[in-house]
């Protein structure tokens, strides 16, 4: 999965960090997500493969697209790459094989302190909304074995997917940790959430994507 571009990637995402960093510091409340809450309603979310943290599937993130117009970082034209969601599921995550139902995705590093904490709270209600909603946890950018040692500390049931270079977290425009994004069945977004959320705090939001999503089917 590791191309010539998991560099500038990188980067990208450690420009990201930065910026929250000094946002956060300026005190600056705007809690924003710095894309994400950024878009209109109905933004096809771009495609991405990511290896299960807890596995053993090495290389850095997929975000080759099917439309590369979608793309913050397009097809290259010099080289062929396999779109994120036709490449052998073996050891990954394919974000499109969770948009049969909404689905709520828990963007995370462990620089942010309580982040990783924040993930028991997903594990939680993923549980309580199992079979109406999907849920995905996506690590950005930490030590490997950290992150493994973090699925097996906390039995964490959700799906875990590690983004090695932060090529996901810079394609979504992820500064703040977490990051929610809640998307409608087919991949497209309800709305986002920056910040740290209880159980209670976190149903609402799903309830709402939920309530959002049988308003679209009936009308």
């Amino acid at each position: 999965m590791k191309d010539r571009y998991s560099v500038a990637v990188g980067l990208i995402f450690v420009v990201l960090i930065v910026f929250v960093t000094i946002q956060t510091l300026g005190g600056d409340g705007g809690g924003g997500t710095l894309g994400l809450d950024r878009r209109e309603a109905r933004w096809p979310l771009p495609e991405f493969a990511v290896p299960v943290a807890a596995a053993e599937l090495e290389g850095d993130a997929n975000v080759a697209q099917d439309d590369c117009g979608l793309a913050a970082v397009p097809c290259p034209e010099e080289a062929s790459r396999t779109p994120a969601c036709r490449i052998s599921p073996a050891e990954t995550i394919r974000v499109c094989d969770l948009f049969d139902l909404p689905l709520v995705i828990s963007f995370w590093f462990t620089k942010g302190g309580s982040c990783p904490g924040q993930q028991d709270v997903v594990d939680a209600v993923s549980r309580r909304y199992r079979d109406r909603v999907n849920f995905l946890s996506i690590n950005i950018h930490d030590d490997r074995d950290e992150v493994r040692d973090l699925v097996e500390e906390h039995g964490w049931s959700m799906p875990v997917g590690y983004d090695r270079d932060g090529a996901v977290g810079a394609l979504y425009g992820v500064g703040g940790c977490p990051t929610f994004a809640y998307a409608f069945p087919g991949g497209t977004l309800h709305g986002a959430s920056t910040g740290v959320l209880d159980e209670r705090e976190l149903s609402v939001r799903v309830d709402e994507l939920l309530d959002a999503t049988r308003a679209a089917r009936e009308g």
